[in-house]
């Protein structure tokens, strides 16, 4: 049943509210007046009708739904290249993860969703503000117990090693290669997120050196409108968002 504090998602037609539950609470939209007090106690997939008649569905917010609808003062790293990072370094439950560039949030509070409850994502980002927002975005889904930040740049740590995946969202990201190399687990994989072809070109060069299949790869996702005798594609789409590049590293006995 959806309680006092729980957050939900109005949803009317693609429209879509993100909030908290309080009593009192009253959402001000183009549909109407949203009356939060009526799904208090009520279960999740409830509908209810709006001031001007509207019917809106009450939904139990996912992932997806917190990370898209986020505070934010820097570009996220959108679903669409979240899936496909998952998918291809192999991220589980209980793996240890170093993210460099912190942001908004958005990736950290999907990994933290991956490697909980026994793994852990250590975050890293010179800017305190960024960060000041990411811990607030990562308290809102309640992962906070599953991430640990830090306002340092990891050209100057030495003493951490034994990741098992690092993610680096940076504009130069052959800057923190050394540090890749002596935190990441042999074999292990490193994805970079660049959003123009230089930085990807730039970085995919200074990688042959201690890693191996490397590669880079642009997600695009194409939504299709489904109507009986009329499904075709929409005429918008998310395009491109950032280039990926992925790599793992060799074993190195010097280190």
């Amino acid at each position: 049943m959806i309680s006092e504090g729980d957050y939900v998602i109005f949803f009317y037609g693609k429209k879509k509210w993100l909030t908290k539950v309080e009593k009192g609470k009253k959402i001000h939209t183009h549909i109407g007046i949203i009356n939060v007090d009526n799904i208090i106690g009520k279960p999740y997939g409830i509908s209810l009708e709006t001031n001007k008649g509207k019917i809106v569905y009450a939904l139990k917010p996912t992932i997806y739904d917190f990370i898209m609808k986020m505070d934010r003062l820097t570009q996220i790293v959108y679903p669409k290249d979240l899936g496909y990072i998952v998918a291809r370094t192999g991220l589980s439950s209980g793996d240890k993860v170093i993210e460099i560039g912190t942001g908004s949030g958005a990736l950290t509070t999907f990994l933290a969703s991956i490697v909980k409850p026994t793994g852990h994502v250590y975050t890293y980002d010179i800017n305190e503000e960024f960060v000041s927002i990411a811990r607030k975005n990562i308290t809102k889904v309640g992962l906070e117990e599953y991430v640990t930040f830090n306002i340092k740049d990891v050209r100057d740590i030495y003493d951490i090693r034994d990741a098992d995946l690092i993610i680096v969202d940076l504009a130069e990201p052959w800057t923190v290669i050394d540090f890749v190399k002596r935190a990441l687990k042999e074999s292990k994989m490193m994805v970079s997120i660049c959003p123009t072809m230089n930085q990807a070109e730039r970085l995919s060069k200074e990688l042959k050196k201690g890693f191996i299949d490397i590669e880079c790869d642009e997600i695009l996702v194409r939504e299709i409108e489904a109507r009986e005798g009329m499904t075709r594609p929409v005429f918008r789409m998310v395009a491109h968002t950032a280039y990926l590049v992925f790599a793992r590293r060799l074993y190195d006995d010097s280190r």
